[in-house]
């Protein structure tokens, strides 16, 4: 055989094993919507917002899973509080990109002082769409950067007397929602983008406020199973 036959011969065998041996890519389990519903902060309750979910998963091969809305409601009438982090699942969950941003509820939201200096890896280029594009943050025009959550960073819901959910995300008109950013850039930075899931309040319910403060109407998704 010729020493060019048997290097090509080689060279095959060795890309073959490589590929082989890539581990392969885990399963969408996280994204921020690619849309909102165009109603502001009234996304029909947590079961609409979780069919939003749903229904973006499928549309990039992703709705085999149950996909739930990081979002928490507040106390009203017979109805207890819900609370973000106990509607996701376990973890760990990965981005478009096959990226895990966090491994489990307590690493989300750095539950411990060893979790918490870890950090999670929730921040500006790592949240992205179902379809894996990144979310226009600060400097870009327009700024989308606020992601609904309606959570204390803890992933909470308020306990107060004050609106933090435009009416549990069904009015667009009177209340305010909490917001979180979704271009955090650094785990250790201080300033206005440090926290992924509760930065400050929106000026209002409706899509302009929500377009004025910052945002279009978007939240986070993640796979429950």
């Amino acid at each position: 055989m010729k020493k060019s036959s048997l290097l090509a011969g080689l060279l095959v065998l060795s890309a073959t094993a490589a590929f082989a041996e890539e581990p392969p890519k885990p399963p969408l389990g996280f994204f921020v919507t690619s849309t909102g519903l165009g109603k502001g902060a009234d996304l029909g309750g947590l079961a609409g917002a979780d069919a939003h979910c749903q229904k973006l998963a499928s549309s990039v091969s992703a709705g085999n899973r149950t996909w739930r809305a990081y979002l928490s409601t507040q106390a009203e009438g017979d109805h207890p509080a819900v609370n973000a982090r106990d509607r996701i699942g376990n973890g760990p969950w990965a981005n478009a990109n096959g990226a895990i941003v966090a491994n489990d509820v307590a690493h989300l939201h750095g539950d411990t002082v060893e979790l918490g200096q870890l950090g999670n890896n929730v921040h500006r280029t790592t949240n992205l769409t179902e379809k894996g594009a990144q979310i226009n943050g600060v400097g870009a025009t327009p700024n989308q950067h606020d992601v609904i959550t309606g959570s204390k960073p803890d992933g909470r819901a308020y306990t107060d007397a004050a609106d933090h959910t435009c009416k549990n995300y069904t009015s667009s008109g009177d209340g305010t929602v909490q917001l979180g950013h979704s271009d955090r850039t650094n785990r250790g930075a201080t300033g206005g983008n440090v926290s992924w899931n509760s930065t400050h309040a929106s000026k209002g319910c409706s899509q302009d406020n929500l377009v004025s403060t910052g945002g279009a109407g978007y939240f986070y998704c993640f796979a429950a199973d």
